[in-house]
């Protein structure tokens, strides 16, 4: 059975230290061996700081053998991405 994470609607400079803290918390708790998603369909408005926990949450799966699996990931978050030159980073496991 998968562990889903989930994305608030607001995510930006003001939310995005206790998010990363939570979303990382939630991880680490998944049952060992656990698929692990991130469901993005709520995020509504965001900034560069939703890519910086996008890029953050990948490693910490890294870390744990794991792989982030990110569904509903907004298409002007993609865009923003590869304005960053980002895009290859936060779309690793994007489904």
């Amino acid at each position: 059975m998968a562990t889903v994470l989930r994305l608030p609607a607001c995510l930006t400079v003001r939310e995005a230290r206790a998010t990363t803290q939570s979303l990382s918390a939630q991880l680490a708790a998944a049952a060992p061996g656990a698929a692990v998603e991130l469901d993005a369909s709520a995020l509504q408005q965001f900034d560069s700081s939703a890519l910086a926990l996008l890029i953050e949450l990948h490693r910490c799966a890294a870390r744990q053998g794991r792989r982030l699996q990110v569904r509903g990931l907004p298409v002007r978050l993609r865009e923003l991405a590869g304005l960053y030159g980002v895009a290859e980073l936060v779309a690793q496991g994007v489904a």
